[in-house]
């Protein structure tokens, strides 16, 4: 007999989420560097591709430079992931409800996605803010400048001197949006292409379907979350004067990856959950 999800521990699949997506980050965090230093290089570009980037970076900080600002990034999961699986399957399964015959709608899965992620990116918005500032560290080193912050928590402490509170939730709306974006592109798109194999293909509910799904499923997250997350990284990281950004005012203003993560989260994420007699998401 399959375990019943809704007698599931909520604090166990929690933990599951974390996990995953701990060595989801781990194992594609150097991209996520490359992407964040790429990104900012408006005013200042030394750097014209991935590859060259990733060399720079190697010879100028070695190649634990690559991995800087992985703290934060896994202390954000802890909140982000968790929160958006956690808030995702709630409402999937006690708010909208699946079919009778186990699908859940599009129309149903859009929405769902989109609120579970801004929400949880909300939460988790200052460890973001900590980890985009951390990745450029080397790069301002670099370039002859003085590193802002000594670690992570010398970041979030520097962060509340400059802006208290409400500083540390410093691009929250361009930030929220992306999540939302991606989160339709990831959770909505994963649990569609899933559903959509099993019902209409002979294939199980195993590593092969979990892959071949998360690759849709990474695909149209990037696609949907890259021009937010552009905007959310510019703003993160620029400086503040009197409360005010010096480059960017507003998402608007400014705007004027990911496969590689969702790949690596739905597979060790399905088959943790199966180890843990959960079954499948």
């Amino acid at each position: 007999m399959p375990p019943s999800k809704h007698n599931d521990p909520f604090v166990l699949k929690y933990c599951l989420t974390v996990a995953a997506a701990s060595v989801a980050e781990t194992v594609t965090f150097p991209l996520d560097l490359l992407k964040t230093r790429l990104q900012v290089q408006e005013h200042h570009r030394p750097y014209k591709g991935m590859l060259q980037t990733a060399i720079g970076i190697v010879r100028d900080e070695g190649v634990l430079g690559l991995w800087k600002g992985l703290s934060p990034g896994l202390l954000r999961h802890v909140v982000y992931s968790g929160c958006r699986m956690s808030f995702y399957e709630v409402i999937r399964d006690d708010v909208f409800g699946k079919n009778p015959d186990g699908v859940y709608p599009l129309w149903k899965a859009i929405p769902t996605g989109m609120l579970a992620g801004a929400l949880a990116q909300f939460l988790a918005s200052p460890t973001d803010l900590v980890k985009v500032r951390l990745q450029m560290e080397g790069q301002r080193v670099h370039e002859g400048l003085e590193p802002r912050y000594r670690g992570t928590r010398d970041a979030f402490r520097s962060i509340l001197r400059e802006g208290g509170i409400v500083g540390l939730w410093k691009g929250w709306a361009p930030n929220c949006q992306r999540a939302a974006l991606v989160c339709l592109g990831d959770l909505t798109t994963y649990d569609a292409a899933k559903q959509t194999i099993l019902h209409y293909t002979r294939r199980k509910d195993d590593a092969g379907t979990h892959a071949l799904a998360s690759v849709f499923s990474g695909l149209v997250s990037a696609i949907l979350g890259t021009p937010a997350d552009v905007v959310k990284t510019r703003i993160m990281n620029q400086l503040y004067k009197d409360g005010h950004g010096v480059h960017y005012t507003s998402s608007w203003d400014c705007l004027t990856k990911t496969a590689p993560w969702s790949l690596t989260f739905w597979l060790v994420y399905e088959e943790i959950r199966v180890l843990a007699g959960i079954g499948n998401f």
